[in-house]
């Protein structure tokens, strides 16, 4: 069991990639992967252990993974990904987190969040309470949030409608917004126009 101090990562990496017309997590970028590079920000900021949630060509993933990590990736399915939203793949991953204070949650598609704004929210975190920390660029929630452990059950046991951005709005006296200065935390890779910006902007001398 990891310690009380402690936080755990969630990333999310179940989709088909409709909308890129690529295999996004597979997808070069800064000399690895997009998924690898995902994980590696949230490694940086200190945090020991990572569920990654798979599905479509979860295998392939799994086995690129494996050759660059150990037990401090989780890997999770969600054997439905074609037919089920971004909160089945969440309550999959939840399932396999070891327990720990707090856990980030972060799309795979997001690659260049910065280790300070992991560092913001963990400093963020009051003691004597159950909160959700959200990052704010421009008073907008973004990724990741950072959720207290004790909200997991929570999280399984919803069924209604909207996903968790209805279940934050029944906890609204839970939210706390962090305001950042990262690019990072709406930069999410959707389209092969998202990835070439991407590219372009923070890694310009090579992919």
């Amino acid at each position: 069991m990891l310690g009380a101090s402690s936080a755990c990562g969630l990333i999310l990496a179940a989709g088909l990639s409709s909308r890129m017309g690529d295999f996004k997590p597979l997808m070069p970028f800064r000399g690895k992967t997009l998924i690898e590079s995902t994980i590696d920000s949230m490694l940086a900021a200190g945090v020991k252990q990572i569920v990654i949630v798979l599905g479509y060509r979860g295998d392939e993933i799994e086995s690129v993974l494996r050759l660059h990590y150990g037990k401090e990736i989780i890997y999770a399915s969600n054997p439905h990904y074609e037919t089920t939203d971004m909160l089945t793949s969440i309550k999959y991953g939840l399932r396999s987190m070891p327990q720990c204070r707090s856990f980030f949650l972060l799309p795979g598609d997001m690659p260049v969040v910065k280790k300070n704004t992991f560092h913001k929210l963990l400093k963020a975190r009051p003691d004597n309470r159950p909160t959700v920390l959200f990052p704010t660029l421009g008073g907008y929630r973004k990724h990741p949030p950072l959720i207290d452990y004790r909200f997991r059950d929570i999280i399984l046991q919803f069924e209604g409608e909207g996903g968790l951005r209805q279940l934050w709005k029944q906890q609204e006296d839970s939210i706390i917004h962090v305001p950042v200065d990262d690019d990072g935390v709406w930069t999410d890779l959707d389209t092969m126009e998202d990835y070439e910006v991407c590219i372009s902007r923070f890694c310009p001398a090579k992919i």
